[in-house]
């Protein structure tokens, strides 16, 4: 949907650098940024496989949760709930402040989200989140169906909580227009993936197709790529989530939506449920379904029947507009633990890493990176201190078949329970 951006800057020659730093997504480009800010006179180099927004960081839904995770909002520490959610926070407002500070046209938005409930299993969840957060002390806005539906343009939903702090956005917009505002001290090279890292006389080495980049420091925000080059190997989930998305609604299709702003994102209280996004430019997303990826892709044949399951899910809330068709249908691949951990920290000499960000990346990417660049520039903050007491280490994975027969059967279980959601 983006205009074409500028030829892409390969890496055709052999560099040396301060810094370097892999993977622009939004853990991988906040890093950069910070570092290149701390360090001035230091020669950054980013390296992307693929043009900045085409990767995982630019295939999510829009959104920037400021609220801690569903399971991290679940446990009992409430000391940690509120360090999630001031990290959180910090990562909206240290992105709005880019947004702005740039003039990035990305459809930044504090629209806040909808958790929303279709059924009784919903409901029961919905009940469940609202608990949750009179014991965060959290404020929020329970609106039932007739309240709800000038909204969404659907009765299909029951109730829904609506949270004020989130903010929208269209991400790969977001993503590029931060990769073009980069210190001049940090370079970017996109179109050109590491197939190898090693390390060898104090120094990392990142061969490229066509070069290759030695560095005194190595930064991490290549997620669950990591693995390939060693760092957390057998304790990340590639788990790819899908979105299909309409055309732009006309005047007439519109109507549905009576009440302003007209647009809007709601979340599923059931984990397992559908994602709902109206964008500023009038197109409708949906976004259901997870698949195990262990190769990191999916196929074409696969994605055509969640294609269908997404047609499926749209006409249920939407059938007025059953003849508005899908323009797009795409997966993001996003990195899981099995205890619902993500890292931070140093994963080798003068290396770091933040990643395992449990679907929750563009808040959790953000501030992580910043924090990371100055946990290896040795800063001191509240904030750093912070991140280091909410993270952990992701849990080591069962071995093959029986990690993929377990993820498999575990996804099918969830889906089918939570069919009514769908």
């Amino acid at each position: 949907m983006l205009d074409a951006p500028a030829p892409a800057r390969r890496l055709n020659a052999r560099e040396t650098a301060d810094w370097l730093v892999i993977g622009a997504g939004f853990t991988g480009l906040a890093a950069a940024r910070r570092v290149a800010e701390l360090r001035p006179f230091d020669r950054v180099v980013l390296l992307e496989a693929l043009r900045v927004g085409q990767g995982a960081s630019g295939r999510n839904t829009g959104f920037v949760i400021d609220l801690p995770h569903k399971r991290d909002l679940e446990g009992d520490d409430l000391a940690r709930k509120q360090k999630l959610l001031s990290l959180n926070r910090a990562a909206v407002d240290d992105l709005e402040t880019l947004v702005q500070r740039h003039d990035i046209d990305c459809g930044w938005s504090r629209a806040g989200k909808y958790q929303g409930a279709v059924g009784e299993r919903g409901l029961k969840y919905l009940d469940h989140f609202e608990t949750l957060l009179k014991d965060f002390d959290y404020p929020y806005r329970r609106l039932e169906r007739d309240e709800l539906a000038p909204i969404l343009g659907t009765r299909h939903y029951a109730a829904a909580i609506y949270t004020a702090n989130t903010a929208l956005m269209q991400p790969a917009a977001l993503v590029r227009g931060l990769g073009e505002t980069l210190p001049d001290n940090a370079e970017l090279y996109e179109h050109t993936p590491v197939v190898n890292l090693t390390r060898s006389s104090g120094q990392w080495c990142a061969t490229t197709p066509e070069g290759e980049v030695r560095a005194t420091k190595l930064l991490l925000g290549s997620n669950i790529y990591a693995q390939e080059f060693g760092f957390l190997k057998h304790r990340m989930l590639p788990v790819m989530t899908f979105a299909s998305m309409t055309r732009e609604l006309t005047d007439e299709e519109m109507a549905l939506f009576s009440a302003a702003p007209h647009h809007f994102g709601l979340t599923p209280a059931d984990h397992a449920g559908t994602t709902v996004r109206l964008t500023p430019d009038r197109r409708l997303i949906i976004r259901n379904q997870y698949r195990f990826v262990p190769r990191y892709h999916d196929d074409l044949a696969e994605r055509t029947r969640i294609r269908q399951g997404h047609r499926d899910s749209f006409e249920a809330r939407y059938p007025e507009l059953a003849q508005v068709p899908f323009t797009a249908t795409w997966g993001g691949a996003c990195g899981l633990s099995r205890n619902y951990t993500a890292f931070f920290g140093k994963v080798g000499d003068n290396a770091w890493m933040s990643g395992v960000h449990q679907s929750v990346g563009a808040a959790r990417g953000t501030i992580s990176g910043k924090l990371l660049a100055e946990l290896a520039t040795d800063q001191d903050s509240g904030q750093l201190a912070d991140m280091l007491a909410v993270s952990g280490k992701p849990a080591l994975n069962p071995p093959e078949p029986f990690l993929s027969l377990g993820v498999k059967t575990r996804m099918r279980q969830a889906a089918w329970a939570s069919r009514s959601e769908l």
